[in-house]
């Protein structure tokens, strides 16, 4: 219980609004998705998953370890394709080191994927993976959003990690 009271007062330091993001890229999916008034899920990870599918226009998602969330997708967006030949989004529900492996062993996703983890500061571990995913290569562009984090590869932009409050 005293972490997750630090680790949040933490996040209320360090996080701004949209006024705090310097990245036209972020300012535009804080503003015109996450910012937006249309809620489609209570849950907020499952909110700014739906919502963001919506957004990029994804058609293609992996989900690891939450079989039971493809059928709330397919309700809204009955189109997408689960595990294809590439990834537009990866939807990670138990942060942990199998997690890590299995977005280091992933061929599938290319430039403006996305990655979105959930419950990023549950527990000191998970907020030491969320910090070490950070961390590879080929992730770019990061939001905390404290509730869950979204990661995203894109070759054209800065190395930038942003905490956001929604």
């Amino acid at each position: 219980m005293f972490f997750k009271l630090k680790s949040y007062f933490n996040f209320l330091l360090k996080s701004t609004n949209q006024h705090g993001v310097h990245s036209p890229f972020v300012f535009s999916f804080v503003t015109k998705c996450l910012y937006t008034k249309k809620r489609l899920h209570a849950q907020k990870t499952i909110n700014v998953l739906l919502k963001s599918i919506d957004y990029f226009d994804f058609r293609h998602l992996q989900i690891y370890d939450n079989p039971k969330l493809k059928s709330t997708i397919l309700n809204s967006y009955p189109k997408l394709k689960f595990n294809e030949q590439t990834t537009d989004l990866l939807f990670i529900n138990d942060l942990d080191q199998n997690a890590v492996r299995h977005v280091l062993s992933i061929k599938t996703l290319h430039n403006n994927s996305m990655l979105l983890v959930d419950g990023i500061h549950s527990n000191q571990e998970k907020e030491n993976i969320w910090k070490r995913l950070i961390r590879i290569p080929n992730i770019t562009v990061s939001l905390d959003m404290y509730h869950c984090g979204v990661l995203f590869l894109r070759k054209e932009q800065e190395k930038e990690h942003f905490t956001i409050r929604i």
